[in-house]
């Protein structure tokens, strides 16, 4: 039985059943509450009860970290990214699923990451994420049956080098991982076109990242990829450029309004070559271990600040507050505040925010324990901004 809606075996439906009941009080939160949507974490944990909870309750601490409910109507990209990232939705798929096109050769991945953080990369292909999810909402509702999972045709001609710059595999790893654990089933096939000589070298670096499942659903195409194409996709939903008939309004061919082709970034956007920061501290984080900055914060409501950049390579950054005054007390023991991940800080400069709830001891922690042959030198800046009539903290008491 494929573990779909009208296609459930008795262990399956009683599966379903009682995953509902496990999540019953967290389920008015999720995206969605509908059998359709709960099986899709099923089937991504081979209707492992157990396993699906823990993703499904990973991915709402995920949603409220990130905002995700928001992220279409509350966030935007930077112009950067806006502009010189390439790849867009186009059309649909002869079953009324949304596709996607990846367009990977006129990518400027050092330029992108020289001009914004990673965090908004991330941020970005959530947003993205979550716009195609709405589009299979939006279709189901049209045609009367479930889409959940789109198509996407990943354009390789022109992957070069530049693709595999070290950097810029760490980011794609990282939001690929973030896809396969926030995403499950939403992807219904990869149409691979137009790859180089070079494809499998780029491919083995980023494939331990995909699922055997992900990997399955990945179609190699190669010189007859346009015949393939239109044996899923009609035509009229296909640009002229890829073997169909649809072009913009104007007749580009391209469908340069749906499809952004990218190109190389200006050096104007750089953030480093335009933004010069002055620190006042600077720290070097050894090779395995952790600094740890305490910061009085005396108010609720108060605005923790900290700006940071590493010498290079990246460094790990969160945020803690302490349970107790007074003697030593290790991470594990302290209120996780903003989860630890690793920052891009010696491409862009990093400049973090976070409002706090309560007052208390926070304590910012720069991780290196990582690296096991590199140590850091780490360059910030912190201050906390009282929230209006908030007592005056003494100098010695904002940083210790």
């Amino acid at each position: 039985m494929s573990g779909r809606v009208g296609d459930l075996s008795p262990r399956q439906a009683e599966k379903l059943s009682e995953f509902r009941g496990r999540i019953q009080d967290v389920l008015a939160e999720l995206p969605a509450q509908h059998d359709h949507f709960l099986l899709r974490w099923l089937r991504a944990r081979s209707f492992n009860v157990q396993k699906a909870e823990v993703m499904i309750r990973k991915h709402l601490e995920f949603r409220r970290k990130m905002n995700v409910d928001a992220i279409i109507s509350d966030w935007k990209p930077p112009e950067v990214i806006d502009l010189y990232v390439s790849g867009g939705m186009c059309g649909y798929d002869r079953e009324g699923s949304p596709i996607w096109y990846d367009v990977i050769g006129p990518l400027d991945p050092k330029g992108l990451l020289l001009s914004a953080t990673k965090q908004d990369f991330m941020k970005t292909k959530i947003r993205h994420t979550e716009m195609l999810q709405r589009e299979c909402r939006r279709q189901s509702e049209k045609l009367g049956h479930n889409i959940e999972a789109i198509s996407l045709i990943y354009d390789c001609e022109g992957l070069g080098l530049k693709h595999i710059w070290k950097p810029a595999i760490e980011t794609y790893g990282e939001i690929l991982t973030m896809f396969e654990e926030n995403y499950p089933e939403g992807l219904k096939r990869v149409f691979l076109i137009k790859a180089p000589k070079m494809f499998p070298m780029a491919y083995n670096l980023i494939k331990h990242f995909l699922c055997e499942e992900t990997r399955r659903k990945i179609l190699f195409l190669g010189s007859n990829w346009q015949e393939v194409l239109r044996d899923h996709i009609d035509p009229d939903q296909l640009p002229v450029v890829y073997g169909g008939t649809l072009t913009d309004p104007d007749g580009d061919p391209r469908c340069r309004t749906m499809i952004k082709y990218g190109g190389t970034v200006p050096r104007s956007y750089y953030v480093r070559d335009s933004a010069e920061v002055r620190y006042e501290h600077s720290v070097t984080v050894r090779r395995g271990s952790v600094f740890q900055l305490e910061v009085q914060v005396p108010a609720a409501g108060s605005l923790l600040r900290c700006q940071f950049s590493s010498d290079g390579a990246d460094v790990g950054f969160g945020v803690y507050r302490r349970k107790k005054d007074g003697g030593s007390q290790k991470v594990s023991e302290m209120l996780q505040v903003l989860p630890s991940e690793r920052y891009n800080a010696h491409l862009v400069p990093e400049d973090t925010r976070l409002t706090c709830t309560e007052p208390g001891v926070y304590v910012l922690c720069f991780d290196n324990t990582y690296s096991l042959l590199q140590s850091k030198t780490v360059s910030y800046t912190a201050e906390v901004l009282l929230a209006p009539d908030g007592p005056t903290p003494s100098p010695e008491d904002q940083l210790q």
